[in-house]
């Protein structure tokens, strides 16, 4: 691309909405933003079953709320990290400063690696919940919720690395100096240096004259006349 930097054209270039859709970044942040709202929707919605033992509700992992706060909490967050992403990526050509989109990148990076490393967490998190969950009516009803959220934390797994990998791609690339200095020496190519003024410098021998009062001595000047003794 033309003025590259991290990934992005020229500040204030016009953007293709069609070839921004099918940018593989784009279609990754969809893609994440659909797992994290398969992750808490099916926990926020048939997550909490009644306990065997009276009318109260308990999370379907084991009972252990934190397994259902966490796995909210999680995906509450790719999905707002998703959205705000999404709207920097759009914004992020019109950013002129180079500065500012290297710090654009680095908070994607951090971020894409955190929530990698969350979901790798919340997916064994689950996982080990899920299998110390003793059997009964509620589980049964809620199974397929908590496998949902399971698998699709394990999705959301891949996405989120493979976004951690395009930022680290795109930091790597980083600003295009080359076509910076290729532009600067083609637009210096044709220019003309105006030469010296005339006459300046070493001038000529016909320019060069005697220095002024300077008079040739007369040896014997008038109206004086040697003494004879």
């Amino acid at each position: 691309m033309e003025g590259a930097s991290f990934g992005a054209g020229r500040a204030g270039a016009a953007l293709d909405p069609v070839s921004f859709a099918r940018r593989p970044q784009t279609l990754l942040r969809v893609a994440s933003w659909v797992f994290s709202i398969a992750v808490f929707g099916p926990i926020v919605n048939e997550g909490y079953v009644n306990a065997d033992s009276g009318p109260e509700l308990r999370c379907v992992f084991n009972g252990n709320a934190g397994a259902c706060r966490f796995g909210v909490a999680l995906g509450l967050g790719a999905f707002l990290a998703c959205a705000a992403f999404l709207l920097l990526d759009l914004r992020f050509q019109q950013i002129s400063s180079v500065r500012d989109r290297r710090r654009a990148v680095l908070l994607d990076l951090a971020f894409s690696g955190l929530w990698s490393f969350l979901w790798f967490v919340g997916f064994c998190f689950l996982t080990n919940q899920w299998q110390r969950t003793a059997p009964g009516p509620g589980t049964a009803q809620a199974g397929d919720a908590a496998r949902a959220a399971i698998a699709f934390s394990f999705f959301s797994i891949l996405s989120w690395v493979a976004l951690t990998v395009k930022a680290l791609q795109r930091f790597r690339l980083g600003t295009d100096m080359s076509l910076f200095a290729t532009e600067q020496l083609g637009s210096g190519a044709g220019q003309t240096y105006p030469g010296y003024p005339v006459g300046s410098g070493v001038e000529g021998t016909e320019t060069y004259q005697s220095p002024p009062f300077t008079e040739t001595l007369d040896t014997s000047p008038k109206g004086y006349q040697v003494p004879a003794y």
